[in-house]
C-alpha cells in the first residue's frame, strides 16, 4: 500500500432495520424472551445470570437470545426497547425490564401476577421459595 494511504476498513455496517425486524419476530414468536449475555444454560454476566436463574428456577419456558453472538442484536435491542442495559425481558411482546426490575418484581410477587395475566406457566412454589429465601 502506498505511503500515506489508509487501508479500507473491514468493519461491517450495522443494519438496524434488519436487527429490528429479527428482534420483533423473536418477541412475537415466543411468549417469554430474555435478551441476555450468554445463554440460559451458560450466562456470561452476573445480571443475565440472575434473571435467567430466576426464570429457570421458576420453570418458565423462555427463549434466550445471546446478544454476544450477534452485534446487530446487541446494539439493536437497546434501541428497540429504548433501554440501555442487558438483560431485557419480554413477556407476550411487551418489554418488562432489566435485572433490577425483574428482581423487584420477583420479590414483590408482581412477576407472578404478570405471568398469571398472560397465561405463562411457572412453578408458584418455586416463586414462593425465592421470596422466602430473600424476605
Amino acid at each position: 500500500m502506498p505511503r500515506g494511504t489508509t487501508a479500507p476498513t473491514t468493519r461491517k455496517k450495522i443494519d438496524m432495520s434488519d436487527a429490528n425486524a429479527r428482534i420483533s419476530e423473536t418477541i412475537q414468536a415466543n411468549n417469554v424472551v430474555l435478551f441476555m449475555k450468554g445463554t440460559k444454560s451458560m450466562p456470561q454476566c452476573g445480571f443475565s445470570s440472575r434473571v435467567a436463574g430466576v426464570l429457570n428456577y421458576m420453570g418458565v419456558d423462555f427463549a434466550d437470545v445471546n446478544v454476544l453472538a450477534d452485534e446487530e442484536i446487541r446494539h439493536g435491542i437497546k434501541d428497540f426497547s429504548d433501554w440501555p442495559t442487558i438483560p431485557q425481558l419480554y413477556v407476550k411482546g411487551e418489554f418488562v425490564g432489566g435485572c433490577d426490575i425483574i428482581t423487584e418484581m420477583t420479590l414483590s410477587g408482581e412477576l407472578d401476577t404478570l405471568f398469571d395475566e398472560n397465561d405463562v406457566t411457572y412453578d408458584k412454589d418455586a416463586a414462593d421459595k425465592i421470596r422466602e429465601a430473600n424476605g
